[in-house]
Formats: structure tokens, C-alpha cells, sequence
């Protein structure tokens, strides 16, 4: 009897672990339909039975996060040592229980939250992103008071697993055979269960599941968010190696026969040493702009940048034109130096200490002067770094300013004050110059000056307010620069570092998530039209380059919008684990392996009807996609991003 009663004791021990990591899944599904609620704008179209689809394929990344989160809880609950058996073991492991689990229901709320300005769950890289930033405390509670729904669910859900927890009874009078035997033989049996849970898989042909596997159970790379946990995110990229070179071509000269990135431009064409300005519009999301939207609400539509909208009608502009990436980080390599984001942001990844070059590195190499600008304290989200790395001398921040009455209390000096200093300051400049500015206003939480809240009220976004700012903003930023001598031989470009919030179908799926505004602006009148190339972030380095008559070797993955004819004008970008590619009329999602979808988004742009193999042209742009990828993980990994290394 007393051998039953321990063999009985030990098997309750094994259940009550097995309940309590059944209440984990539980709190994870709820998490996932939090975060479904929370952003369901982006995914209008889902049906329940893609939904039930979907979380199915979630339970194996929901797995390997648990396993992953529980792994010291189970060892604790399954050590076969007879001391443990007491209540104060068995209190601590409860408490580690409580506590892991609780943090993994943070992140998966707090993500919720977040993933409307990504569109992807959180890596480890942001731990980086943000490592120099000191406000973020600040920014996080403003968040939560925001979303105070999510701090009441997590408290519900830690509550929840507190509650349901079952703890084994403490048996001190174990017989130590029967106890030894049993919790031996179930410590034994569950570690192949956990590893085969945390791979993913259990055959051997398994490799471990990634952030990628979750496109094979989604329609649209978007929505891989709900399959997804942001757990499972953090931990699968820890220390991971994103440019992994891939061998779509063993043969270099056939790669660079479909696709180089080195631009020889033509040395018998005259420079012409004009200044080169380029704002990157912190979240200028194409939707906001009246002129590019004009067919937009029966052509009723008004948008939020009056000022911008007189520019463009003197300014040349692209119907199409897309963000390399989604976040801060992402835009200025693509905007400055013609890197697009693949796989993980630049600045992130070991290649950010590559030799590098840019717009202002090239142009000094014609005697320019450059200086970038930005508001933030310096340092932050490492564009100080990266701008000295590609060639601007100076660098101008919050520091420079040195007066924070303008401080807007979150990010930066406010728009319209460091405009002027931004102007002021190029005034003194020795010409020809290459400066470059970074607006920061119009970032979460959204924020205005006080003297302007009943001037720009709330918009149906919050984000409208601070749109309609800044364009006023730019607006007397051009009232005093157009005043300085420097001003009429300047060339002015404008464009987004990413979007942001959005509110019509057409900017809500995987074309309208990277739409942003390129616009060329000289005082001269010399660039002007309306263009239906596909023209993207990455394209502005050679461009400029061209326009200006440059004539050295450089590397940039963009390509010329003055000098390539339409048809062979293209744009890339990735998301969660795809590439898209844009060219003709045709837009294809390439997973690393295969095309899984293929848009005419051009007349699709709710991208409807996926027509992947029945398309001529879909064989010709995998290939020439795969070539730029290529190309890009070669380049990283081998320190190949300027000509000759220098």
C-alpha cells in the first residue's frame, strides 16, 4: 500500500505539471487574441476559419516559447532529489512559475501594442535599438497609461496562473526507491519532449523552427504577427547572424550579369557642385499627402501637408514609391547610402562597422562640406554613429541647439525651432554642402506644442496633428531659407523614413505599409513632372549622384530615376521573413525559396488576387531578386559596400 501511494504521489507531481503548462497555452491564446483585437485594422479581410488556421500553426511556436520560458521550471518540479520535499521549495517554484510566465504575458501585450509601427514582433535587436535612448521609461509609461487595458489583462493573467497553479503535496516519507525511480524515469522522458517542443519538430530532419516558418501558415507576411508570440521572437534571434549568404548563383559573373550594385557613372558628364539637402520626414506616410491621393475618397480627399502639397506641383514626384524598411533605423541607411533593410536593421548587425559611404561621402570627395542634423540627444538610436561613418564631418543634436526650452519633453527639440536652427546654420556653411535632417516631432506619443493645439486639432489619427505640424513647420523652414543666398542652387529632396498609422484598405496590407513620399525639389524648376516609375528610399543616393553629374564608382543598391528607363526601375523591401519585389506592374513575395505570391498591384492595390504561376514575368523577377539578395549577403559579410574598400 504505502509503495502504491508513493508511486501515486510521484505521478500527481508529473500531472500537475502538465495542468500547469496547459494554463500557460491557455494565457498565450489569450494574448493572441489580444493582440488580434488590439490591431485588427491590419487584417480585415481574415476570416475564422484562416484565424483557427493560424493558431494552429501558433501552438508550435507557442510550444517552443513555453518550454523555452519553463525549461528551470520543469527541471525544479522533476528533480529527482528527496530534500526538495518541502513548502518552501515547492513556494519558490511556484513563484518562478508566476513571475517567468507573467513577463512572457508582458511582452506579448506590450507588443500588441507596439506592432503597429513595425508590423513585425519584437527581436532581441531592440534591446540595441534603444540601448541609448533615456527617455524610454517615460515613453513606456505614457504607452501604458495609453493602453491601460493591456497592465488590467496581464494583471488578470499573472492572477489567473497564480490561482489555477497546482502544487505538488510535499511527501516526506517518500520511499526513496519508488521516488527516485519514477521522477528519474519522468525527468528522463520529458527532456526529449522539451527539446523535440523547442526545436519545433522531431525527426532529425527538423531543423529549429525560426521566425520564419510562420509564412508557411499565413496568407500575407503581415500576418504572421498573429501566428507568432513575441517570446518565441526574442529567443530565437538571440546572437543570431542575420546575413547568411545564400547560393542562388555559383558562378559570380552570371550574378552580376542580372544584377551589381556598383554604378559607373559616366565621366564625361560636367558636375555640377550644387548644394543637396535631404529631409527624412519622421513617419511621412504617403497616406497623409493630398496631392499623391487624389483619387482618394472620390477625390474628396485633403491629407495633412498643405505646404508639401504646393511643393510637389513644383517638385518632381513618383506615383509609386515605397520605404526599404519599417522602422527609424531602417530609413537612414536606405535614404543616405542606398542600403535596403534585409533580414535585420543594419545598424543592428556587425556590418554596420563595415567601410561605408553615402551621399555626403561621395560628395566629399568633391570638396563638399556635410553635417547631419537631428534633434534627439546625441547618440540616440545611433545616427550619430552612422552619419560620422558615411562621410558627414559634423553633427549637429539636441547638444548643438543647447537651449531645452524647445525640448518637447519625449524625443527631441521640437520641429519648427530646429528647422530654423537647420536653416540658420546652412547659412554659415561653406558651399557646396551635403547636409541631411532627421524630424523628429511627429513620433509617438504625438505630441504638439501647446500654442498649436487648437490651431491643428485632433485628426481621425492621432498621428494627424503632428503631420499637419511639421508641415507647417517645413513651411517656415522655406520661408527663411528661401531668403539665403545658398537657397536657389540648392536641390531639395523629401521623403519618409517609414509609415505609420493608417487608416484606408489600400495603406493597411503589404504595399501600402512601405509607401512613402520621393519628391525632388530645385528652386530652378530644373526637376518637375509627374513620374510612374517605381522609385524606392534607395534610389535617392543615385540620383542625387546623377543629377549632380558624378562621376566616380560607387556602390548603392538603388538605381538612378533620371537615367533608367521606367521600365527597369524596381523596389525591394523585406517583411517578416519576405522579400517583396516591385517591378513593371508587378509585385512578388519571395520567401527565400519560392514566390509565394505575386500582385499587379498596380491595379490590384488591395491585393486581392494572388496570381502567382500565371505570370510571365514572375520567373524573370525571382531571378533578379535573388541576385540582389545575394548580392546584399555577399557584400555585407565580405565588407564589399564601397568601391575597393575604401
Amino acid at each position: 500500500m504505502k509503495l502504491n501511494n508513493n508511486l501515486r504521489h510521484s505521478l500527481y507531481t508529473l500531472w500537475t505539471l502538465i495542468v500547469n503548462l496547459f494554463w500557460v497555452y491557455v494565457v498565450f491564446m489569450i494574448c493572441r487574441l489580444a493582440f488580434l483585437l488590439e490591431n485588427r485594422s491590419l487584417f480585415q479581410d481574415l476570416t475564422f476559419t484562416h484565424f483557427l488556421e493560424m493558431c494552429k500553426g501558433g501552438l508550435y511556436f507557442d510550444t517552443s516559447a513555453i518550454l523555452y520560458t519553463n525549461a528551470l521550471f520543469i527541471l525544479l518540479t522533476l528533480f529527482p532529489f528527496h530534500w526538495k520535499e518541502n513548502n518552501t521549495y515547492h513556494k519558490f517554484v511556484k513563484i518562478l512559475y508566476v513571475v517567468t510566465n507573467t513577463l512572457c504575458i508582458v511582452a506579448n501585450l506590450a507588443d500588441a501594442a507596439y506592432f503597429q509601427y513595425t508590423n513585425k514582433r519584437t527581436t532581441f535587436s531592440v534591446f540595441s535599438q534603444f540601448s541609448n535612448e533615456n527617455n524610454i521609461g517615460r515613453i513606456v509609461g505614457i504607452e501604458a497609461l495609453n493602453h491601460w487595458y493591456f497592465i488590467v489583462l496581464a494583471a488578470i493573467l499573472a492572477f489567473l496562473l497564480c490561482k489555477t497553479y497546482r502544487r505538488p503535496h510535499p511527501n516526506v516519507k517518500a520511499n526513496l526507491p519508488v521516488y527516485y525511480s519514477v521522477y528519474t524515469l519522468s525527468l528522463l522522458a520529458c527532456i526529449p519532449l522539451v527539446v523535440f517542443g523547442m526545436r519545433g519538430g522531431v525527426t532529425q530532419q527538423t531543423r529549429p523552427i525560426t521566425i520564419s516558418n510562420a509564412n508557411q501558415y499565413v496568407n500575407r507576411p503581415v500576418e504572421t504577427g498573429i501566428v507568432l508570440n513575441t517570446p518565441f521572437s526574442i529567443y530565437r534571434t538571440i546572437g543570431k547572424k542575420p546575413f547568411i549568404i545564400p547560393t542562388y548563383f555559383s558562378v559570380p559573373a552570371e550574378m552580376e550579369a542580372v544584377f551589381t550594385p556598383v554604378h559607373v557613372p559616366n565621366d564625361s558628364v560636367a558636375f555640377q557642385p550644387k548644394n543637396v539637402v535631404v529631409f527624412i520626414l519622421e513617419s511621412f506616410g504617403k497616406e497623409y499627402f493630398g496631392a499623391l491621393n487624389k483619387n482618394l475618397e472620390n477625390g474628396n480627399y485633403k491629407g495633412y501637408t498643405p505646404f508639401l502639397d504646393s511643393l510637389i506641383e513644383k517638385s518632381l514626384v513618383f506615383e509609386y514609391s515605397f520605404a526599404n524598411g519599417r522602422a527609424s533605423i531602417d530609413g537612414m541607411p536606405s535614404v543616405l547610402s542606398g542600403i535596403p533593410m534585409f533580414v535585420e536593421a543594419f545598424f543592428l548587425t556587425p556590418a554596420s562597422l563595415n567601410n561605408l559611404t553615402s551621399v555626403a561621402g561621395e560628395l566629399r570627395k568633391k570638396g563638399y562640406y556635410t553635417a547631419f542634423f537631428h534633434g534627439a540627444a546625441n547618440g540616440s538610436m545611433g545616427f550619430q554613429a552612422f552619419s560620422r561613418a558615411v562621410g558627414y564631418q559634423d553633427y549637429f543634436g539636441r547638444t548643438e541647439y543647447n537651449n531645452d526650452k524647445d525640448f518637447d519633453g519625449n524625443w527631441a527639440i521640437w520641429d519648427e525651432e530646429f528647422m530654423q536652427f537647420y536653416a540658420k546654420k546652412m547659412s554659415e556653411f561653406k558651399e557646396p554642402f551635403s547636409t541631411g535632417l532627421f524630424t523628429a516631432t511627429s513620433h509617438h506619443p504625438f505630441n504638439i506644442p501647446d500654442r498649436y493645439r487648437s490651431v491643428f486639432p485632433e485628426g481621425s489619427l492621432p498621428i494627424h496633428k503632428c503631420i499637419r505640424y511639421t508641415d507647417h513647420a517645413l513651411k517656415h523652414f522655406f520661408e527663411t531659407a528661401s531668403k539665403e543666398k545658398w537657397f536657389k542652387n540648392t536641390l531639395f529632396v523629401f521623403t519618409a523614413d517609414h509609415t505609420n498609422q493608417n487608416e484606408h484598405p489600400i495603406y493597411q496590407n503589404e504595399v501600402g505599409l512601405f509607401s512613402v513620399p520621393i519628391i525632388f525639389y530645385t528652386p530652378d524648376g530644373s526637376l518637375q513632372g509627374r513620374s510612374d516609375a517605381i522609385a524606392q528610399q534607395i534610389d535617392i543616393m543615385p540620383t542625387v549622384l546623377g543629377y549632380l553629374g558624378y562621376d566616380k564608382p560607387y556602390v548603392a543598391f538603388g538605381c538612378d530615376l533620371l537615367h533608367t528607363p521606367k521600365e527597369d526601375t524596381y523596389a525591394v523591401n523585406y517583411l517578416n521573413g519576405v522579400y517583396q519585389f516591385f517591378k513593371g506592374k508587378y509585385m512578388i513575395q519571395f520567401d527565400g525559396t519560392r514566390t509565394t505570391a505575386v500582385y499587379a498591384f498596380k491595379n490590384d492595390p488591395l491585393l486581392k488576387n494572388n496570381l502567382v504561376g500565371k505570370v510571365a514575368e514572375q520567373g524573370e523577377m525571382e531571378l533578379e531578386l535573388k541576385a540582389i539578395i545575394q548580392q546584399y549577403m555577399e557584400r555585407m559579410n565580405r565588407n564589399q559596400l564601397v568601391i575597393d574598400g575604401k
